[in-house]
């Protein structure tokens, strides 16, 4: 299954925007706010509903896929400006940046963000304007995977650190493989050759 296409929504369920809205000081305003002008980015405080891990957009889209074909699946992502913006449980970033500091195979990770308390992440509008760019890195994001429920499930720093591990190794097998030679990639399917004779 390819959740980024099959599992893309365009806006925001009202479980999903009373969870997001929870996450600020004045969830009332947050909502009216939304209300307003849903096709707005918000800035929204770490900490408190959410912490964000924030990744290069490939690297993502692989740490998502490892965490939806082998692993428990994920909660709320969204892409923003080129990269992917996985959000987890309350706390799991500070865990995650020391686990990534300790841990001898972190080196096989590219670089993450890891928004925790204190930290503000910009999330994508509650609504997706029809003619919004699709274009990485223009316009205000998008939901890969919506909040859609006012408790979702979250992955902790252990799951994520599993899943980066997963696709930063992966990524490297893929990198280590031999290229096909020229006239065997270019070969139609279904052509037969004969057996070499003895």
């Amino acid at each position: 299954m390819d959740i980024w296409t099959y599992q893309s929504v365009e806006y925001v369920t009202v479980a999903g925007e009373a969870w997001l809205a929870s996450a600020s000081e004045y969830p009332r305003s947050m909502r009216a706010l939304w209300e307003a002008r849903p096709w707005a980015s918000t800035v929204l405080p770490c900490g408190r509903a959410f912490d964000v891990i924030s990744m290069p957009s490939l690297f993502g889209r692989r740490v998502l896929d490892e965490l939806w074909s082998s692993g428990p699946g994920c909660g709320p992502v969204a892409a923003f400006r080129g990269r992917t913006l996985l959000f987890v449980q309350p706390g799991a970033a500070p865990r995650l940046r020391t686990l990534l500091a300790w841990e001898e195979w972190a080196r096989d990770v590219p670089p993450l963000l890891c928004h925790g308390k204190g930290d503000a992440v910009t999330v994508p509008p509650v609504q997706r304007m029809v003619d919004a760019p699709d274009s990485p890195g223009l316009g205000a994001g998008r939901w890969i995977v919506a909040p859609d429920s006012r408790e979702p499930w979250l992955p902790g720093a252990a799951v994520v650190l599993w899943a980066c591990v997963r696709a930063a190794r992966g990524e490297a097998r893929a990198a280590a493989l031999p290229a096909l030679p020229p006239q065997v990639a270019e070969e139609p399917a279904g052509v037969l050759h004969p057996a070499p004779s003895a």
